[in-house]
């Protein structure tokens, strides 16, 4: 016979928080199954426009947070909740596609000339300019603004 802790139950397993109390949280499965489908929604090709993108993935991610609304560990939610901003950042680069247009778009951001150059200069590496330069200028902030939801 397994531990309760072995088991998962309707997308949910249990964990020992401080003091020996038993709290819920998202299985593992399910967790993966949530990264593949933002990876299949954000997908950088594919001819769709940002807010199409926005809309798609609003809908998935409100009714994935509201069936697990009840985990008991807060904490899981801020490496998935950067890790989706870190996807839409990269969408916005590709949409942008030429280094003028990036670099022109980044300063009427509010970016400094300096750190929109630097973008520009590799508008092709979406994935690694959306992960370091660009966490000042597209910030939760601005996510918030395209109507992404927060999973914490």
């Amino acid at each position: 016979m397994a531990s309760l802790f072995q088991r998962r139950f309707l997308g949910c397993s249990f964990w020992v928080a401080p003091g020996g109390k038993i709290k819920r949280r998202v299985a593992s499965r399910p967790m993966a199954a949530f990264r593949q489908r933002v990876r299949k929604l954000t997908r950088r090709a594919g001819g769709r426009s940002l807010e199409g993108v926005v809309k798609h993935m609003r809908d998935y991610v409100l009714g994935w947070k509201a069936y697990f609304r009840l985990a008991q560990a807060p904490r899981v939610w801020d490496e998935p909740d950067r890790w989706m901003r870190h996807r839409m950042r990269a969408v916005q680069l590709r949409h942008w596609k030429r280094s003028d247009t990036v670099y022109r778009e980044l300063l009427a951001l509010g970016a400094c000339s300096d750190v929109a150059a630097q973008v520009a200069a590799n508008a092709h590496r979406w994935w690694r300019n959306s992960g370091m330069l660009l966490n000042a200028v597209l910030n939760p902030a601005w996510a918030d603004r395209l109507g992404i939801p927060r999973l914490g």
